[in-house]
């Protein structure tokens, strides 16, 4: 497995709404896990976003249109939105 990959056997719980650059939650824009045992996928549909894992905040990883970031359970980590998303 790869950083970009879920681990195989996972099951879909759910997902979110498509947010936008104005109605990203506050939350997502500062520290926050997912939960214990849960892996999360932050998917980017058009625009880019910073991603950041709070424990190595100098590597913002570019998330461009097309692409996607793998969450770990229970890793701190936040986006950073600087322009259409």
């Amino acid at each position: 497995m790869t950083n970009d990959e879920l681990p195989a056997g996972l099951v879909l719980q759910r997902t979110t709404p498509t947010f936008s650059e104005a109605s990203t939650p506050r939350g997502l824009r500062g520290a926050h896990a997912v939960a214990e045992g849960v892996w999360g996928r932050l998917v980017v549909e058009s625009g880019s976003v910073g991603f950041v894992f709070e424990d190595e905040p100098d590597d913002v990883r570019i998330v461009s249109a097309g692409e996607h970031q793998v969450i770990p359970p229970a890793r701190l980590h936040h986006v950073q939105i600087d322009g259409p998303v």
